[in-house]
């Protein structure tokens, strides 16, 4: 199969002298995202040579731990979610929101 159309997401991070991130934009233009500010990024991409995960995950220095908690309860119900629909496994998924269920209640989030 030929490609027949290519997609293009950025993102730009600007640091300090420490380089530490202070600001965070992203573009996805295709989705109509054009120079959208965001505070966090959780980026994974599977090698699928070394059959090994490459994360990358920066989040600006005025990202409040409130903020952290709810990305990372939101992520973990996606991966949940996307899991389910890569692999079809109905039970493992149901484990993995129960798990995601637990970690709102220790954290005291509140769920949307």
């Amino acid at each position: 199969m030929a490609v027949k159309h290519t997609s293009e997401i950025t993102f730009k991070v600007g640091l300090d002298e420490n380089r530490i991130p202070e600001q965070i934009s992203w573009n996805a233009e295709d989705g109509g995202i054009n120079n959208e500010p965001s505070k966090a990024i959780m980026l994974s991409v599977w090698d699928h040579k070394q059959k090994d995960t490459l994360r990358m995950d920066l989040w600006t220095k005025d990202m409040p731990v409130d903020e952290m908690k709810q990305f990372f309860h939101q992520t973990l119900v996606s991966m949940a979610n996307s899991f389910e629909r890569a692999t079809n496994d109905e039970k493992m998924s149901a484990t993995m929101r129960d798990f995601c269920d637990y970690f709102a209640e220790k954290l005291e989030l509140i769920q949307k």
